[in-house]
């Protein structure tokens, strides 16, 4: 019988296979509503995890994208870095 399988002591995920996902559909989807990660397994073999779908960020605007980038810059000496090894090989270095 191809049944739902919960991993770990504590629920970390559950593992599905193809049938019990097309038979328990509106369980797994309540699972993944809960905030729990489903394993989808096709011959006992995972191959995709059905995750919650999250909001997007909102979009910036372009002028808002620049202001954020000039305020935040991760590593001043980056550009410096990448020009130094702009046209390098691995073997170069």
């Amino acid at each position: 019988m191809d049944l739902i399988t919960v991993t770990g002591a504590a629920v970390s995920h559950l593992e599905v296979g193809v049938r019990a996902l097309r038979n328990r559909t509106s369980f797994v989807i309540d699972a993944v509503r809960a905030g729990e990660r489903v394993v989808l397994n096709v011959h006992g073999e995972p191959v995709a995890d059905i995750v919650a779908h999250h909001q997007r960020s909102r979009w910036l605007s372009g002028a808002q994208l620049h202001d954020q980038l000039q305020t935040r810059a991760a590593d001043r000496e980056l550009r410096h870095d990448l020009d130094r090894l702009a046209g390098q090989t691995l073997e170069e270095r």
